[in-house]
């Protein structure tokens, strides 16, 4: 089964059974406590966060294909916490843009929920609408603003997102680096940038940064009853913000940049992470 053509409900969740069998099967873990999706920036946090026990191309796992993006690794880890937890990283993500559909874009979260994990901790880079972030800052999301005209729910699935990212674990990454700011974050379908005039438009509805990712996994998780904490690293300035253009390959330079740090950081929070 494959995401060449639209998944009933029913198939999407036969898929992420599979694919946690097999990552069961190749990781020799029987249950994963956490599930971690690496954006741009975030990567070297999959070697800090504890014991690797297992790194599974991703192609090797169904559901999922090799990374056709810059700055993902394209892997599955498997990694032992100190206290026991153990990890899914996620370094496969699907974009929309790529074009493989919502349920492709949902798998990563949903095949982790089917190996055990409650708790979903997405991260990704952006663009910071919001003046004050300044490039290279992690943000917390407090919440998100779906500009994708898509949702990963199908037919009469009514899902509460009052509380979408976690006021619990948004308290416990508070704990370890106080003056984490907050913000609202907007998905955009990409792959192209926005205009001047859509950051206008952004700011104005209330979004403080903009990217092309985790909006439809967040909801995707919480429709499974998982617990999910957000962070975006502000990777550049969005356009209008500063009188120059974006340039994608910047923008992977400025993750590069940041990632030492950002591996510090969600190594902290994610072993301080109540069970």
């Amino acid at each position: 089964m494959t995401f060449t053509a639209p998944l009933t409900t029913a198939e999407t969740a036969a898929l992420a059974t599979a694919a946690a069998a097999k990552l069961q099967e190749l990781t020799g873990i029987a249950k994963f406590d956490i599930a971690l999706t690496l954006g741009s920036g975030w990567g070297r946090a999959a070697h800090t966060l504890g014991e690797i026990i297992a790194e599974i191309p991703a192609e090797q796992v169904p559901g999922f294909a090799p990374s056709g993006v810059i700055g993902h690794s394209g892997t599955l880890t498997a990694i032992r916490l100190a206290d026991g937890r153990h990890v899914l990283v996620i370094g496969a993500r699907t974009h929309l843009y790529e074009g493989k559909g919502v349920d492709a874009v949902a798998h990563g979260v949903r095949t982790a929920h089917a190996a055990g994990a409650t708790t979903a901790v997405l991260t990704n880079g952006a663009g910071g609408v919001n003046f004050d972030y300044g490039v290279g800052e992690a943000v917390l999301i407090k919440d998100h603003i779906n500009l994708t005209a898509k949702s990963p729910l199908k037919g009469a699935e009514f899902v509460d997102l009052t509380d979408l990212y976690s006021k619990e674990l948004r308290a416990a990454a508070k704990q370890v680096k106080p003056d984490l700011k907050e913000g609202v974050y907007a998905q955009v379908p990409g792959p192209h940038f926005e205009t001047p005039a859509e950051i206008h438009y952004l700011r104005t509805i209330g979004a403080d940064a903009v990217g092309m990712s985790t909006a439809l996994e967040a909801i995707a998780a919480r429709a499974l009853g998982m617990r999910i904490l957000g962070f975006t690293l502000i990777t550049n300035p969005a356009a209008g913000v500063v009188d120059e253009p974006l340039n994608h390959e910047e923008i992977i330079a400025e993750g590069k940049a940041a990632e030492a740090r950002l591996a510090e950081l969600l190594t902290a929070v994610i072993t301080n992470l109540p069970r």
